[in-house]
């Protein structure tokens, strides 16, 4: 009874599979390869991100809690202030120290301290070093999840964002051409959209900002008249981080553009209260330390919803995405811009494909003549192989890159290498005298362990330059493992399955089939 030929099958499933799922990428349907800034023109950006004013932020949003609970509790405290790397506040009475240590110790990442001072306890309460550390390795992550976010709902194809070295990120926007795409890209990118709610201070007329500091208030420009300062009471009352939606629309009464956002449940509760508490005084909407609006609260407002007039429908659009994807926990700043023509992609993709396919005819040529049928079965196999490649690629998205295409080309030489070490060590056991099938089987024994070492630690090397390469260095090594991956279920398991047949169906093995003199 013949035995089941399962090398043979799963070679012709790769193989259906292959092609099946290369095919869209050139007809232009999904799943499809996308190409790289570098093979069609785009944008390519370097930030930098100030992670010292992400320790700053943390610190406004953990004395905003402190106020909070101080109200929720009755805690009665005074003077609330951030003082260089610390918040300081007053307990008014000390009975309540110890209520208000629990309370502090609910907090995470901070250490305090205390005095008495003239009757009532003076607070001093700081980020702990580990927190410190924590606050500014998470600025790097969540700018690049945000910054990623926003250009996702911008509608951008494929944009690549990554780190680069400690404070450093790299983005890649492909596809990118007019000044127009460009500025907003880059307004959308830079805008940290950070959200805050203050009440504004009308008891006090001070006009510089170190007037403003004797009464714990800071100053901030009008959004529409930088000239017009406003007075506004610290700590902010709400912060973006409550922000669960922001949509774009248009006010009922004077039809401006504007976003309407919507506060998660603990922000609506704060929003809630604050409202309640302060009607009749201002509350000052701000964004990325500008004043858009300071309407007068006429009655408590409930459901944790509001409202940010803008100017233009564009403006509008791209700080609701701002605020919608979250906002960066400290500014990032332009460091490098370079704009990748359209036709220096155009010579890349020609002078790659160039190299590709004639170095894949010489290849197959070689192979054809010096090993005969034994060339043309592997030929078959580097075939495959390519569309292996392809089809994975697609499916997870990859984007093909310049160097991604140089790893294309390594992956014909490579994937052949092993039907050539396949193919010598079954010509030194036919000139031992082994008879044509146990030489086959032989051969493909003998050269495993060879062929296994060399594509391993090919394999660790391009994992190596993954995890510690970037952008185009990913893709090239992305393109080899998948070669080296797909080049072993082809080469080894593909061609023994093809041997398998043919000894089978009774055709007639000789050492011409190899390239060999009978």
């Amino acid at each position: 009874m013949k035995r089941f030929n399962y090398r043979l099958v799963i070679f012709l499933l790769a193989t259906i599979f292959g092609i099946a799922f290369t095919i869209p990428s050139f007809i232009g349907g999904k799943p499809r390869v996308n190409l790289g800034l570098d093979l069609q023109g785009g944008m390519y950006l370097v930030l930098g991100v100030k992670q010292n004013e992400a320790v700053e932020n943390k610190l406004k949003s953990i004395a905003s809690t402190i106020k909070y609970i101080s109200e929720k509790e009755e805690l009665f405290i005074d003077n609330l202030k951030i003082e260089g790397n610390k918040i300081v506040f007053e307990l008014i009475d000390k009975d309540d120290a110890k209520k208000m240590d629990e309370e502090l110790k609910t907090i995470k990442g901070i250490t305090f301290s205390k005095k008495l001072k003239n009757g009532s306890y003076v607070y001093e309460v700081l980020l702990t070093q580990e927190e410190i550390k924590k606050t500014k390795e998470d600025a790097i992550k969540v700018a690049i999840q945000t910054i990623r976010s926003r250009l996702d709902a911008f509608g951008l194809a494929e944009p690549s964002v990554t780190r680069q070295g400690k404070d450093k990120i790299v983005v890649e926007l492909p596809g990118i051409k007019t000044q127009k795409e460009k500025d907003n890209i880059k307004k959308l990118i830079s805008s940290a959209a950070h959200l805050e709610l203050y009440l504004v201070d009308d008891e006090h007329k001070v006009t510089t900002p170190q007037e403003a500091e004797k009464y714990g208030d800071i100053m901030l420009p009008d959004k529409n008249n930088p000239k017009r300062m406003w007075l506004l009471k610290t700590p902010p009352v709400l912060d973006g981080s409550m922000i669960t939606d922001a949509t774009v629309g248009f006010t009922q009464k004077t039809n401006q553009p504007a976003i309407f956002f919507t506060l998660n449940s603990e922000g609506a509760r704060i929003f809630g209260d604050v409202t309640g508490k302060n009607v009749g005084k201002r509350l000052a909407i701000v964004v990325d330390n500008k004043v858009y609006s300071a309407p007068v609260i006429q009655e408590r407002i409930g459901g944790g919803s509001g409202q940010i007039t803008v100017t233009t429908p564009d403006e509008a659009h791209i700080l609701a995405i701002a605020l919608r994807s979250g906002s960066l926990p400290a500014p990032v700043i332009l460091l490098e811009q370079r704009s990748v023509g359209a036709s220096l992609g155009a010579d890349s993709i020609r002078n790659s494909m160039i190299a590709l396919i004639s170095g894949f005819i010489i290849v197959v040529i070689f192979m054809a003549w010096y090993y005969k049928t034994a060339g043309i079965i592997a030929d078959i196999a580097l075939i495959t192989n390519l569309f292996l490649i392809t089809a994975i690629m697609a499916i997870f998205g990859a984007t093909l890159t310049l160097p991604g295409m140089a790893g294309i080309v390594l992956t014909v030489g490579m994937s052949v290498d092993a039907n050539v070490i396949i193919n010598e060590r079954i010509r030194e056991l036919i000139r031992e005298g082994k008879p044509i099938v146990q030489a086959i089987e032989g051969g493909y024994k003998n050269a495993m362990s060879a062929i296994l070492d060399a594509n391993i630690t090919t394999l660790i090397a391009a994992i190596a330059l993954f995890a510690y390469g970037t952008g185009t260095i990913k893709g090239f090594a992305i393109t080899m493992a998948i070669g080296i991956l797909a080049s072993m279920l082809t080469a080894i398991l593909g061609t023994h399955g093809i041997w398998e047949f043919l000894i089978a169906s009774g055709k007639k093995i000789t050492p011409k089939d190899f390239g060999m003199k009978e």
